[in-house]
This record gives structure tokens, C-alpha cells and sequence, in this order.
């Protein structure tokens, strides 16, 4: 299976490790991921902010940077939300744009939707003996519904323990120009998802969106709480090398 990652602008100049841990686990499941060099920003920003032509702009580039791919996965709900709900909006008055934007968004999944629904996948065999909570990113969860598919792949984890997160379906804050925008209250909704993750008393907190993880991990880091923070694929992927280690196979 081919696969195209579009790692996204956050993990691309914040957190590349993230797109790493995505690639490897990809691999190990049988994919031969690429990484067409010619993909940029989802329009996002620009779009949320009321600038549809900018937006249309880079919606425009992207298109072309994954025409060719099967597949693309990305370790963004909100990202892919973007591409799956918005693109075929943007491009309504033009019919051939937006064939091909519905063409990308039904070929393009969040990380966890492409492992549960594409390839199958709930248990990658990972080990990782830790208290863990999850907290689930607005856009994954509404719009693109990933509620039961970074769970149902937690829960098959050894050594994991999972414990809920308390009024998980709050928003962190985030909400990306939100955050700069309405700072005051943004900086008092982060600081109640960081007490709920304090009250879980976990080892780690795990997402699916680094925008969310990033807001709520610099929180934590501040208030000295000592979570660990992970994207869902860094675990999983920290979790299978552990079980190679274990088992003498050395990694993959």
C-alpha cells in the first residue's frame, strides 16, 4: 500500500519527531509511505480568519502535491478536517477544482482513522507500562467524529493503564488564531484542561493534535506537573520498539 504523509506545518517546524513515529509505525504495518516535497499549509489559518482567497491559494498547492498519491495520512484531525470538510466549500464555484479536492479528502484520513478503518489495525503488539489519559481534539472528534479509534488502539497497549479524562470533551483552548485572538480566555480554558489532566494523576497525556498537545503540555510544564505529553503515534511507536527490545529483535 502507498501511502503519502502530509505532516502539516506544526509537526513540520515544531514537532518532526511526531511525523518520524508516524512513518515507522506505517512501515512496520507493510506501507511504502513517501513524502512528496511539494506540500504545504492546509489553508487553515487563512480560511478560519476570512481570507477564502488565500485559503483557495494554498488549498490549490496542496491538491497538486498529493494528486498522485493513493493515499494520505496525517497525524492532524484537524488538518484533515480542514482538507475533508472545507476544500470542496472553497472550490463550489469551480466545478474541476472541486472534483479534485473531493478526490484528495476521500483519499485523506487522521493517523489513527487509517490504522483502525484502512488497514485493520488496533493492536501493534506495543508495550508501555504507564498511567495514561487521552484528551480528544475538537476538530478530530466533530468534525471528522474520531472518537473510539485512538481508544480502541490505547487499550490494546500492554502495561497501559487508561483512565478517563475528566470533562474530556472540553476544549484546551487552542483553537489555533483563537488562541491569540481571545488570549485571556484562552489561557483560563487550558488551565482548567490542565487541572482535569493533574486529577487523572497519569504518567502521560495523549492526543492525536499537536496544536491541543503543545497548548496544554506548555501549561503543564509551567505548573510543574511532570506529564509526559505524546502524540498517540509517538507512544504507539515508543511502545512497539520497547517490545522488539524486549523480545531481542532490536528495531525494524
Amino acid at each position: 500500500m502507498n501511502v503519502s504523509l502530509f505532516v502539516t506545518c506544526m509537526v513540520d517546524m515544531m514537532t518532526p519527531e511526531v511525523g518520524v513515529s508516524v512513518v515507522r509505525l506505517l512501515r512496520r504495518l507493510g506501507c511504502r509511505v513517501d513524502f512528496p516535497q511539494a506540500q504545504v499549509c492546509c489553508g487553515q489559518a487563512a480560511f478560519n480568519s476570512g481570507y477564502e482567497d488565500d485559503a483557495r491559494e494554498v488549498a490549490r498547492a496542496l491538491i497538486r502535491a498529493f494528486e498522485p498519491s493513493d493515499w494520505v495520512v496525517s497525524p492532524s484531525g484537524s488538518c484533515v478536517g480542514m482538507i475533508k470538510h472545507h476544500y470542496p466549500y472553497l472550490f463550489r464555484d469551480e466545478p474541476i477544482w472541486k472534483e479534485k479536492a473531493e478526490h484528495l479528502a476521500a483519499k485523506t484520513y487522521e493517523f489513527s482513522q487509517f490504522l483502525v478503518h484502512v488497514l485493520g489495525v488496533t493492536d501493534l503488539g506495543a508495550v508501555f507500562p504507564a498511567r495514561v489519559t487521552y484528551h480528544p481534539s475538537c476538530h478530530a472528534m466533530r468534525l471528522l467524529g474520531v472518537r473510539d479509534e485512538p481508544l480502541e488502539l490505547l487499550r490494546r497497549v500492554r502495561g497501559l493503564e487508561y483512565v478517563e479524562l475528566l470533562r474530556k470533551e472540553d476544549c484546551c483552548g487552542f483553537g489555533g488564531t483563537f488562541a491569540v485572538k481571545m488570549a485571556d480566555m484562552s489561557e483560563a480554558m487550558v488551565c482548567e484542561k490542565a487541572r482535569c489532566v493533574r486529577e487523572t494523576k497519569a504518567d502521560v497525556l495523549v492526543g492525536t493534535d499537536m496544536g491541543c498537545l503543545l497548548n496544554i503540555a506548555g501549561r503543564l510544564d509551567r505548573e510543574g506537573a511532570g506529564v509526559r505529553v505524546l502524540h498517540l503515534a509517538q507512544l504507539l511507536e515508543e511502545g512497539v520498539t520497547r517490545r522488539e527490545r524486549e523480545n531481542g529483535l532490536g528495531r525494524v
